[in-house]
């Protein structure tokens, strides 16, 4: 189980997001293909997840397990 923030859960609720898997965000924190701080403290880090040819990004907060956010990033690599 994910440690996660109540923004977390509550954007989970919308479709675009509903259909991203826990294994895809665990993928993006353990084996980031990309991995940066934020000014904030924050920690972005990237996955490709082969099944839908799209990079997820998630966002940590600064203790770096609890996820604050995942989505599809439509930008990374360009």
């Amino acid at each position: 189980m994910l440690k996660c923030t109540q923004y977390f859960l509550f954007t989970r609720e919308r479709p675009d997001r509903a259909a991203i898997k826990e294994e895809w965000i665990v993928s993006a924190i353990t084996d980031p293909l990309s991995r940066e701080k934020q000014s904030d403290g924050r920690i972005r880090c990237w996955t490709w997840v082969e099944e839908v040819q799209r990079y997820l990004r998630v966002i940590l907060l600064e203790d770096e397990q609890t996820v604050h956010n995942a989505f599809f990033d439509r930008g990374f690599g360009k």
